[in-house]
């Protein structure tokens, strides 16, 4: 296991730091880092950032946004956030978080913290999330990351989003900061945060070794181009949201499926799909499919009858989705 350690608090900079570490790095011997960053609002890969963030806020604390590679829902970072990272290679393309999640809650329960896996992609204490967990494929490796709330402040955790009532709902609670709790209440002992990362470091690679990379000239100049490239731009953190004709949203069990359509003339011109699920396939290559169809159930329930949509959205069937086109 090689342990990269990056000590910026820039988002752009740490986001680029993971992609390149995935594409360039990581080989035979998977990859770990641990992270921090100031005030961000992390936007899901498949999100429309618009729908998702407290301008108010964002403007007000000149907090930083910023979209991942990974799917899911958006999540608020602040120094009293500590980012954890995965990345080894697999030729499987299902979603395991189990598989990445465990190591930590077994490491949190050693401290004594009574953490535990909930639902698919969330980390809990006593029913309340102090974790969301998300994944990302890319030629036959993963990268996994999570966050883990240690001493953040709660209520910037519970202003900066905007969450929609049917995910409380789905949750049986009433607001982001009745949902959510810090790690650092349930030790025995006070930490700061960087003696928590280094206790959290022995206990998950205890009695194996792990070799630190520091990242080189190189490496650092690489990771510069693509936050500058990619990572800093409009068009990646916010991009193309055209005035749509059509527009509707319902929650499946992979999450919340938004598609926005433009129709002319009886077709459709341009279609989008937003939201909160997770999917290791290129959305535009279905987005692309969809242009130039009628708008007529028979014609969309024939194309995804044909392409299977769990392909794209897991454990979503062709009905299922053909129904969210329509009123």
């Amino acid at each position: 296991m090689l342990f990269i350690p990056n000590d910026s608090y820039d988002p752009y900079f740490n986001l680029a730091c993971e992609e390149y570490v995935l594409k360039n790095l990581a080989g035979v011997e998977p990859c770990f880092l641990l992270w921090q960053n100031k005030p961000t609002i992390v936007v899901g890969r498949f999100q429309n950032t618009q729908a998702e963030i407290n301008f108010e806020f964002v403007q007000k604390r000149k907090v930083n946004v910023v979209r991942r590679n990974t799917g899911g829902g958006a999540v608020y970072h602040d120094l009293g956030n500590l980012n954890f990272t995965f990345i080894q290679q697999s030729e499987q393309r299902k979603l395991d978080f189990r598989r990445f999640t465990l190591p930590i809650v077994k490491a949190l329960n050693a401290m004594g913290v009574p953490a535990e896996l909930s639902g698919r992609n969330d980390l809990t204490i006593k029913g309340k999330k102090f974790s969301g967990n998300s994944q990302y494929h890319y030629k036959g490796k993963i990268m996994h990351h999570g966050t883990l709330l240690f001493n953040s402040n709660l209520d910037d955790v519970a202003e900066a989003l905007l969450v929609s009532p049917e995910k409380f709902e789905s949750k049986g609670v009433k607001s982001v900061r009745g949902r959510v709790t810090n790690i650092s209440e349930y030790l025995n002992l006070e930490f700061t945060i960087a003696q928590f990362k280094a206790i959290l470091l022995e206990y998950l690679f205890a009695g194996r070794e792990i070799k630190k990379y520091n990242l080189n000239a190189e490496d650092l100049k690489k990771i510069g181009n693509l936050r500058q490239e990619k990572y800093l731009t409009w068009e990646w953190n916010y991009g193309h949201s055209p005035g749509f004709d059509f527009r509707q949203k319902k929650r499946f069990s992979c999450g919340e499926i938004e598609v926005g359509l433009v129709i002319k003339a009886g077709k459709i011109k341009e279609c989008k799909f937003y939201g909160d699920f997770f999917s290791n396939e290129d959305l535009t290559i279905l987005e692309k499919g969809l242009v130039g169809l009628k708008y007529q159930e028979g014609e969309i329930e024939a194309f995804f009858q044909k392409i299977n949509p769990e392909k794209y959205f897991e454990r979503v069937e062709w009905k299922e989705l053909s129904r969210l086109f329509f009123p």
